[in-house]
């Protein structure tokens, strides 16, 4: 989604591992370009020190005392999450929100999971929640209305056809050009498919991703973008023949897109958050909780111009 996406209404169904779904129809070879964790800086920071910060559970400004409120969309799919159950700490993002709990010094049962949908999780004014995990890229124009930590992941782009599509053999970017290309509405994908396939034909833009499917399915498009992750899932588990062609990445013209946690405008807790992801990160936790998760992504190749 990228995600930085909205998704669609799916039926619940048990968690599809990414290694099972790197042997659904898809033959890949080529060597590797494979999202990373990241520890670039988010549009909202703070100027406080790391070392300075009291993070503790008491001091820490709060939507509800004494609890962590967490936020995602739902339904919450696989693989960020398990059986669209944010709480079972399953799933990437899942794992990650407990991870930076632990480091705030939250328990498990401490945790509360609120529904949010994905384009209110940025929208002006105030929230319900501490912060929130959706697959939400960080770009300028957001976070004029809310801040994010920052980055817990770097989101790579993937293409998705059918094994029997005339694009199916497709190694490079420019392969696609001529390609009918469809991403869902309010996502990164489709600057991305603009900004760096080019097609020659207008780009398809679809409320949902079942309607994205339907139009792949249907020969209404030849492709689909998003976020790798997520090209996984529906390539096991919603297409019958789909194939992955590749990945690439989309700096939006600044910086590898990357997935942030979304905190209300000026929270007073940005930066104690800041400091749990760092933290992760130079524990080696957090790539222990993406190559878990997320590995898949690293038999990808890349698809160039």
């Amino acid at each position: 989604m990228s995600s930085s996406r909205p998704r669609r209404p799916l039926p619940r169904r048990a968690r599809v591992t990414l290694g099972l779904a790197a042997t659904a129809s898809v033959a890949l070879t080529a060597s590797a370009c494979a999202p990373k964790a990241s520890t670039t800086s988010a549009a909202s920071t703070n100027s406080a020190s790391a070392s300075a910060l009291d993070c503790s559970p008491s001091t820490l400004a709060l939507y509800k005392k004494g609890q962590l409120t967490v936020a995602t969309d739902s339904p919450a799919y696989s693989p960020w999450f398990d059986n669209n159950n944010p709480s079972d700490g399953k799933g990437f993002e899942s794992a990650v929100a407990y991870a930076v709990a632990q480091q705030l010094g939250f328990s498990k049962d401490q945790v509360k999971w609120v529904v949010e949908p994905f384009d209110d999780s940025y929208a002006p004014g105030s929230k319900n929640f501490d912060f929130d995990i959706n697959e939400v890229s960080i770009t300028s124009q957001r976070a004029q209305a809310v801040d994010f930590s920052t980055g817990y992941y770097t989101a790579n782009q993937g293409v998705l056809v059918l094994g029997k599509s005339k694009y199916a053999g497709a190694t490079s970017l420019s392969q696609l050009k001529g390609a009918k290309i469809g991403v869902q509405v309010g996502t990164t994908s489709y600057q991305a498919v603009n900004d760096i396939l080019k097609p020659t034909q207008q780009v398809s833009v679809f409320n949902s991703t079942d309607d994205e499917v339907s139009a792949l399915q249907n020969g209404q498009v030849d492709a689909i973008v998003t976020d790798m992750p997520t090209v996984f899932y529906l390539a096991s588990a919603e297409l019958d023949g789909g194939k992955i062609l590749g990945q690439f990445s989309y700096d939006g013209g600044s910086a590898p897109e990357q997935f942030g946690l979304l905190l209300a405008k000026g929270s007073g807790l940005t930066s104690c958050v800041n400091q749990a992801i760092a933290k992760l990160t130079s524990s080696g936790e957090l790539k222990t909780i993406t190559d878990q998760w997320l590995s898949a992504s690293a038999d990808v190749p890349e698809l160039k111009q």
